[in-house]
């Protein structure tokens, strides 16, 4: 499995760019993005208000589609629109969205876009899209589309965008930005250009896409394969058994005889039929035991502080599942409580090394208590492991994450409202213990395949990025006339004359006004 830090794609879609940075082109014009809508009053519009579109609207027998920002993805998915009548789609038809339009966030999501597809019926759009038809006699609606995209536009919207806790722009701001307009014929090689090259892109990310899911996998299959002792079969063969983990076993259990057996206090029992793993499924010279026995017999598995209460400057530390997402522990999203209610809950205070396991909400996650909370507590989410001396922690931390223990959390979940494991579940999980020289070597694997996953993932975030990069730049490029060889040169070539995109609009402008001059007038009543 490789992922290239410079993309090969890169390279090849960057030779056929070249890299002259101009200004606007020949043929060229800067223009108003009002003088490339079509010629009629709502060409440029927004989704209705208030008490026009209301949650009353929506009928299951509807048959006009309100899209959301959902919908902007350049297909049409009847499942993800609510639907209204015809006689209220009549009523608030300014914000009719065709074919070919242009759909443009303008609240929260801001920038977002597409094109609603040509097949897709006529839908409505609400308050917080708009959307831009435009004159297909002077820009293409994916020229258009393609350029909105491009950063130096996405600028633009920022620019005309209100700081507020939801941000937003109008459409009275949307229509004083302006567009580079090209010649019309190469308005179409700029759109054939750019996608042929933004599919080359887009392929590649999604290969890329799919590598995280292939980490995964691979992650959880090496977890798999220690627990049941695949991954140091060929190192049990090449060092003969020197020690049984029966021994390992006798000497946790000789630990809690000593300090007067296991107490059950008021946990509930273990759930029937989940911790079901036998010794007959374990490699020679493997024993199992519970983690209950694997914790020091004086700090037994419990959970800790029920209601923390509100934070508290220079209070006791506590830690929450949200503290360890992911597995990895964020200290700087600590909290702390008093010292009173810290006290009640005393039995749960952590030591350096000590294993948390959350086991309400999200169950299943795990990290070790570093030095910096070392006397800090935990929250009644999370159970407390203090492993003893005779088992390598680590090895137990990397047998909480693999698949097969998981899923036995997850069997034994229960509640409704907010579900979890009780703590008899978590003393009662079965912990398969090879002879402590085999744990080191399972967790000295474990560690060298898991940074070998680490390094192809810091590869791939570096290849998205570049391809994130790629993207804008194929874009910024084509809007500056250096993607294909402009209408200007071309005409150059061959020796004979274009249409500039100013002398485009001037036609245009031209036959509007003859039009309107052509109408006849209306003949006034009683004449």
């Amino acid at each position: 499995m490789t992922v290239h830090s410079k993309p090969d794609m890169e390279c090849e879609v960057s030779a056929e760019l070249g890299h002259d940075a101009r200004e606007l082109p020949e043929g060229w014009v800067e223009v108003g993005i009002t003088e490339v809508a079509a010629n009629e009053k709502f060409a440029i519009v927004d989704g209705p208000f208030g008490s026009d579109l209301k949650l009353t609207d929506y009928i299951e027998d509807g048959t006009v589609p309100v899209l959301t920002t959902k919908n902007l993805t350049g297909t049409y998915d009847p499942t993800t629109v609510r639907f209204i009548s015809e006689k209220k789609f009549q009523a608030i038809k300014r914000s009719k969205v065709v074919g070919g339009d242009i759909l443009l966030a303008k609240i929260g999501s801001i920038g977002r876009c597409s094109i609603y597809p040509e097949n897709a019926p006529a839908a409505i759009i609400p308050a917080n899209l708009c959307k831009i038809t435009v004159n297909p006699n002077i820009v293409f609606n994916r020229y258009l589309y393609l350029q909105i995209i491009a950063q130096d536009f996405q600028e633009k919207l920022q620019g005309i965008t209100s700081a507020t806790a939801q941000p937003a722009f109008s459409v009275q701001r949307l229509k004083t930005l302006t567009i580079k307009l090209a010649p019309y014929t190469e308005q179409r090689r700029i759109v054939t250009k750019l996608e042929l090259l933004l599919e080359k892109v887009t392929a590649s990310q999604q290969r890329l896409s799919r590598i995280p899911v292939l980490l995964k996998r691979f992650r959880q299959s090496i977890l798999a394969a220690a627990c049941c002792g695949k991954l140091t079969a060929d190192w049990r063969e090449d060092n003969p058994i020197q020690d049984n983990a029966s021994n390992v076993i006798a000497e946790l259990e000789q630990a809690h005889e000593i300090a007067g057996g296991h107490k059950q206090g008021n946990a509930a029992p273990p759930t029937d039929e989940v911790h079901d793993l036998t010794e007959g499924e374990l490699p020679e010279g493997w024993s199992l035991t519970e983690l209950r026995s694997a914790v020091c017999p004086d700090r037994p598995i419990t959970y800790g502080i029920l209601k923390p209460g509100p934070e508290t400057s220079g209070g006791i530390q506590y830690v929450r599942v949200a503290d360890f997402p992911n597995d990895r522990l964020n200290l700087s999203t600590i909290r702390r409580t008093t010292t009173e209610i810290e006290k009640s809950f005393a039995r749960a205070r952590l030591r350096e090394g000590d294993i948390l396991l959350s086991i309400r909400g999200t169950v299943g996650r795990v990290c070790t208590v570093p030095r910096e909370l070392n006397g800090a507590n935990i929250t009644q989410d999370t159970a407390r492991l203090s492993i003893q001396a005779v088992l390598n922690p680590s090895f137990v931390v990397w047998f909480l994450r693999a698949p097969i223990t998981q899923k036995r959390m997850q069997r034994a979940m229960k509640g409704v409202a907010v579900r979890g494991i009780n703590i008899g579940d978590v003393r009662a999980l079965q912990l398969p213990v090879p002879p402590i020289a085999e744990q080191q070597e399972i967790v000295r694997r474990i560690e060298q395949l898991f940074a070998f996953a680490d390094q192809i993932e810091a590869r791939l975030l570096l290849a998205q990025s570049h391809f994130d990069r790629l993207t804008q730049s194929v874009l910024r490029r084509a809007f500056r006339g250096e993607l294909v060889p402009t209408e200007a040169e071309l005409a150059r070539q061959v020796g004979r004359g274009y249409e500039t995109a100013s002398a485009l609009l001037a036609r245009m402008k031209k036959s509007r006004e003859e039009i309107t001059t052509a109408k006849p007038k209306r003949k006034r009543s009683g004449a």
